[in-house]
């Protein structure tokens, strides 16, 4: 067998090439420009550190949204034992009025009637009615409509009269009539009925009266529903307050005996029967009434709340109808009670603390702060990646139109650039807001008015950066040969010189969209970008203006910032490692 070369300790050919292998360092020379910059940008560890945050903010707004077990704008609700209110009360300090079927005494009639009891006129008109009123004791009053029954002059001490049409004068009326004239008697009582006399000079005009309503302080209250009804007729308070008056114990309506029984706060009517008596009605000073018009309020309710507030308790106890007591709370302000009662309600889920359902906790709408967190990340990066591709679109094409032009293009598109530099940015996003706000324009309409506006307003950089960059470049050597070989201008443009920008451009937009998200964040925050229901961080952190919320309720917003922090830090990261791994001159 042959020997080689070495074993034969023979000096080596110099002809023979040493042996190359793809891991050797020498590898790199050979290396695409972008691998180059691939190999340069993993060397940075603070590039590498926010790609990682990009990422997981990318799943966690993209991804998460997904997986989560809640929508963005689900309401969650719970059951919990709070005071509610029951019942209000009030001492009654005016007239009530009770009408007689198939008589009215409309409201200015009750004004007039008013004005005559506080001026001590028995006599008062209304609507072109006559009405007088007669007073039992000064809470209990009762009103009549007067009808005219005849015109009397007296002369020499007799007198003429002239009847009313459809009323019939006899000689006692007269009599009565011409003795309270000269008597200068205001009112006369005749054959059981009252008369008035109203004066107008010579002329005395007579009438007479009719019982039409009952005006009184009490209030009663049924036992039971049914019974409602029949203590609202006239015939049945009269008879009531005219037995309290003359300290009788029992009286008789539509032919039925009742039983007061005045040794209780307040007086309880008993109605009489063949199987005995029972409990029908109580009088008090006091207006009860439940909230809700589907509950009654039983006697035994109102008795015990009555019984409270005259020994000045807080609070009273009452069995119903299934023997289960139940304790009611009284709140007084002035003359006004509120009567509360322990309810089982069902409520919004406001600012509910972290737990196992909702790892971040409520909001002060009941949603998931953890959901709502997820689907803002998505609002919140599209709008910085649409605006900064708007952003590009527009300063590529002026930028590069104006540097590849020069002369008086140049010119004219530099002082566009310069126009829109001198538009104050935020007090044209105010105007646009209270635009939008007033327009109540939709939400996710707003979001898209948003990125236009964004956009429109912050192209001017990009531009001129372009249009620098293609001024170096368009004198350069191969610019020259495209133009010598007839290249098109267009061609020429976005696909020989902006192609060698595009690693700026690159950088740019990356460090933009940190910024972009910045702006959109305070927009928000200040109530002039993202509108609920929609979410995003920075309308999530604007419950953080109000002081309660931000001192108590640290979930609601400092997740939603620390989420803006790390984003825009990953995007500063990841264009600060682009920049190097651009940079020619970087070291390898």
């Amino acid at each position: 067998m042959s020997e080689s070369p070495q074993q034969q300790n023979l000096p080596a050919d110099p002809n023979l090439q040493e042996e190359i292998h793809l891991d050797d360092v020498s590898r790199v020379k050979v290396l695409s420009p972008s691998m180059l910059v691939f190999r340069r940008f993993i060397r940075n560890k603070l590039a590498i550190v926010g790609l990682i945050i990009l990422i997981a903010m990318f799943l966690f707004s993209f991804i998460g949204g997904v997986i989560s077990p809640y929508k963005q704008q689900q309401v969650f609700r719970k059951y919990e034992v709070i005071p509610k209110e029951y019942a209000a009360a009030t001492i009654n300090k005016d007239l009530r009025y009770i009408v007689q079927d198939g008589q009215s005494f409309p409201g200015g009639a009750i004004a007039q009637f008013v004005l005559a009891k506080n001026n001590k006129r028995l006599v008062f008109s209304s609507g072109g009615k006559d009405y007088s009123y007669t007073e039992i004791t000064p809470d209990f009053y009762i009103i009549a409509e007067n009808f005219p029954a005849a015109e009397v002059i007296i002369l020499a001490g007799k007198g003429r009269f002239t009847a009313a049409e459809g009323f019939e004068l006899t000689e006692g009326l007269e009599t009565a009539a011409v003795e309270a004239i000269e008597a200068r008697a205001a009112d006369f009582e005749y054959d059981g009925s009252h008369y008035f006399i109203t004066r107008q000079g010579k002329m005395n005009s007579i009438t007479y009266s009719k019982d039409i309503a009952i005006a009184s302080k009490l209030i009663f209250d049924a036992f039971e529903p049914d019974a409602r009804k029949k203590l609202g007729t006239v015939e049945f308070v009269y008879e009531a307050q005219t037995a309290l008056i003359n300290d009788q114990d029992s009286f008789e309506a539509a032919g039925i005996t009742y039983r007061i029984d005045l040794s209780d706060e307040a007086a309880i009517i008993y109605r009489q029967s063949e199987t005995g008596e029972t409990p029908y009605a109580s009088i008090s000073n006091l207006i009860v009434r439940a909230i809700s018009p589907e509950v009654f309020l039983t006697v035994d309710f109102k008795r015990k709340f009555s019984e409270a507030i005259n020994d000045r308790q807080t609070s009273f106890v009452v069995t119903d109808a299934q023997g289960v007591e139940e304790t009611y709370t009284i709140n007084r302000v002035h003359e006004t009670y509120s009567i509360m009662a322990q309810k089982e309600s069902q409520l919004i889920d406001i600012f509910s603390f972290p737990s196992r359902q909702h790892w971040l906790g409520t909001d002060g709408n009941g949603m998931d702060v953890l959901t709502r967190l997820m689907y803002g990340g998505r609002i919140s990066l599209m709008v910085g990646f649409v605006v900064v591709f708007f952003e590009l679109l527009i300063g590529v094409v002026v930028g590069g139109i104006a540097g590849f032009f020069g002369g008086a293009i140049d010119t004219l598109l530099m002082r566009v650039v310069d126009l829109f530099n001198s538009i104050p940015f935020y007090p044209i996003v105010i105007i646009m807001g209270a635009v939008m706000d007033t327009f109540e324009i939709n939400p996710v309409a707003r979001i898209f008015y948003l990125m236009a506006v964004l956009g429109i307003l912050g192209w001017t950089g990009i531009a001129r950066v372009v249009r620098g960059q293609i001024l170096t470049l368009r004198e350069q050597d191969f610019m020259v040969a495209t133009e010598a070989t007839g290249i098109p201008v267009a061609r020429r443009i976005f696909r020989h010189l902006v192609p060698n920008v595009m690693p700026l451009l690159i950088v740019q937009a990356t460090l933009a969209l940190g910024n972009i998200i910045i702006i959109e964040a305070t927009l928000s925050f200040l109530g002039l970008g993202v509108k609920y229901p929609i979410a995003s961080w920075g309308s999530i952190i604007n419950a953080a203006t109000n002081l309660h919320v931000m001192t108590n309720y640290w979930f609601i917003w400092i997740p939603a910032g620390i989420l803006i922090v790390l984003t825009v830090l990953g995007f500063n990261f990841v264009g600060d490692g682009l920049r190097d791994a651009f940079d020619p001159k970087m070291k390898r």
